[in-house]
């Protein structure tokens, strides 16, 4: 579970993040939503640890992250816009590196089936990663999570630049890893793929979270209607 206290960033007077209060439970993808500079990335810098927290607490099950401190790091996984792979080495040998890494020594057959499941074609397993498009890149991102069995799950911008195909596959690993009961942060400006995978949406302006709802009782229209609203006049 991803929680936030009264989380906040300031620089001088510059308030990056206000007071954010956010809760996401086992099982369960948020995405956040706002335009450059609104305050996602900043949130995704805190519950990493990449940064300290002004005032508040980024809480990762129940533990304080903090930067340059012992946290709770081992139970969290992260997947950046783009995702970098030893291109030298295969996506298995790339998922294998990052287990042991943690600590997880998986058999073979284990780790092809977290490649599988991430939705990598069995023909690439063995593969050079120079080789991979971005979206095969993400995809041993998600196999690499669920190898650690990483109970929450941050994404900054994961789907960018991916064609509609691979955005969908990428869609699909993540409701196999939320199937698993991990807790899942994506910030994202992909409207259409933010309704089609989350269970809740927020969106930020200024720093400040303005409003959360559930997207799959509104249409794509009124969610677009919803943000511009939002970003515009809140």
């Amino acid at each position: 579970m991803l929680q936030a206290i009264q989380l906040s960033k300031h620089y001088g007077d510059k308030k990056a993040l206000n007071r954010l209060d956010l809760e996401i439970g086992a099982g369960e993808i948020f995405c956040l939503l706002g335009p450059n500079g609104a305050g996602k990335t900043t949130t995704v810098k805190l519950f990493l640890g990449f940064l300290d927290a002004s005032e508040g607490q980024a809480l990762v099950n129940g533990q304080p992250m903090q930067a340059k401190g012992k946290g709770p790091q081992n139970r969290l996984a992260y997947i950046p816009e783009n995702l970098m792979l030893y291109a030298q080495l295969t996506g298995f040998e790339n998922l294998r590196f990052f287990s042991r890494l943690a600590g997880h020594r998986l058999t073979k057959s284990e780790l092809e089936q977290y490649l599988i499941e991430a939705g990598l074609q069995s023909n690439y397993l063995h593969q050079k990663a120079s080789a991979y498009s971005k979206g095969m890149r993400q995809k041993v991102g998600i196999a690499i999570a669920m190898a650690q069995k990483a109970t929450a799950l941050v994404l900054d911008e994961p789907t960018s630049g991916l064609d509609p195909k691979a955005a969908y596959e990428f869609s699909e690993a993540l409701r196999r890893l939320r199937a698993t009961g991990s807790s899942v942060l994506m910030t994202t400006h992909d409207l259409f793929r933010a309704k089609d995978v989350a269970d809740r949406i927020g969106i930020m302006r200024e720093g400040s979270l303005q409003t959360i709802f559930d997207p799959r009782v509104m249409s794509h229209e009124a969610l677009e209607q919803k943000y511009l609203e939002v970003i515009t006049y809140a």
